[in-house]
């Protein structure tokens, strides 16, 4: 490679300062215009190039060249159903493809979880920053920060300021299911979801309370219902879900994957959905071959949460500026057949 031209190169050639040198190619005053037209004639045959050039260059190069970038999952989110989180992955892939970038994924299960075996992906040196789409355990999170390779957490935030996340707003998000249902004559509500099991579930939750708090509606201890266990987080609606005895005329639902089982537990009881009772729900994704209800919900923007992951890790391995903390992507409601006006 060529040796990169300086200014004092320059001033030697021309036999002047370096400042002088400085003045005349960055159009100060304190050079006549003809030592100006002298130095820059000088400075091109040379092959003198502004030091911004070079980074530019360098930007251009690495934009060129791309990243390979990792993906972590961890195995049980992917269960028997077509994942959220695999569409998630492949919003991610198709975006990080379309910007010249090679992404690898990697599953982690419970075992490699729990006993903190690092990913195949370090070990081998085979990526340039990983983003881990799901909420691992904050020790497998803390082994990943400590690689030292950038990090990003995808629809998950923790409590670690150093950990940059993209998430959907789960907490506006359950709020506004909740208030649609209000709206629509419903006061008797009952939450699903396991608390503690994931942070979007906790959040969602919070937005459920935020809204029977603004209209006078007491939460009830027995309309809580889990979904799954909070250890090893595997949806399972026949050991989990539970229909309480002083049934509610609706349900707000963590996820369409657990309102689809849950509106079978329903219709295997006898009830009808929306006829007897109203179910809402969260993420606007429903596997198929769950349930035949179309399930009214709050939409994620997948596509948005996807490319602001790809420019936050992008930017993170650059060392470039970057809006650092979490980042959250809205949605909006998506109503279909699952909700009946209350009368």
């Amino acid at each position: 490679m060529a040796k990169a031209v300086k200014l004092a190169d320059i001033a030697e050639r021309v036999g002047v300062s370096i400042v002088s040198v400085s003045k005349a190619l960055s159009g100060q005053k304190g050079v006549s215009e003809e030592m100006r037209i002298r130095i820059q004639a000088v400075a091109d045959e040379m092959g003198y190039k502004q030091p911004g050039a070079y980074r530019r260059e360098r930007e251009e190069a690495r934009r060129n060249r791309g990243y390979n970038l990792g993906v972590l999952v961890g195995d049980y989110y992917l269960g028997k159903y077509e994942s959220f989180y695999s569409q998630m992955y492949q919003q991610f892939a198709a975006r990080a493809g379309s910007k010249g970038n090679f992404c690898l994924l990697e599953l982690v299960s419970r075992e490699q979880e729990t006993e903190i075996r690092v990913p195949m992906m370090i070990t081998d040196k085979r990526v340039d920053g990983i983003v881990v789409i799901g909420k691992l355990s904050d020790d497998y999170l803390d082994m990943l920060k400590g690689s030292g390779i950038p990090l990003v957490g995808l629809d998950f935030y923790t409590n670690d300021d150093t950990m940059d996340s993209v998430i959907s707003d789960s907490y506006f998000g359950g709020y506004r299911m909740t208030e649609y249902l209000i709206r629509n004559g419903h006061t008797r509500i009952a939450y699903v979801g396991t608390l503690g099991a994931t942070t979007s579930i906790n959040d969602r939750y919070m937005g459920y309370l935020k809204a029977l708090n603004e209209h006078g509606i007491e939460p009830r201890a027995d309309w809580i219902i889990e979904d799954r266990s909070t250890k090893d987080k595997i949806l399972d609606a026949v050991e989990y879900v539970k229909l309480p005895e002083d049934m509610p005329t609706a349900f707000m639902c963590n996820s369409d994957q657990t309102a689809g089982l849950l509106i079978n537990k329903l219709e295997e009881a006898g009830y009808r959905v929306p006829q007897d009772v109203s179910v809402a729900a969260y993420d606007n994704f429903l596997p198929p071959g769950i349930c035949d209800v179309r399930i009214t919900s709050y939409d994620v923007d997948m596509k948005e949460m996807a490319k602001r992951a790809v420019s936050m890790i992008t930017h993170k391995i650059a060392g470039e500026n970057y809006k650092q903390g979490t980042y959250v992507v809205g949605g909006h409601v998506v109503e279909k057949e699952s909700v009946l006006p209350r009368e």
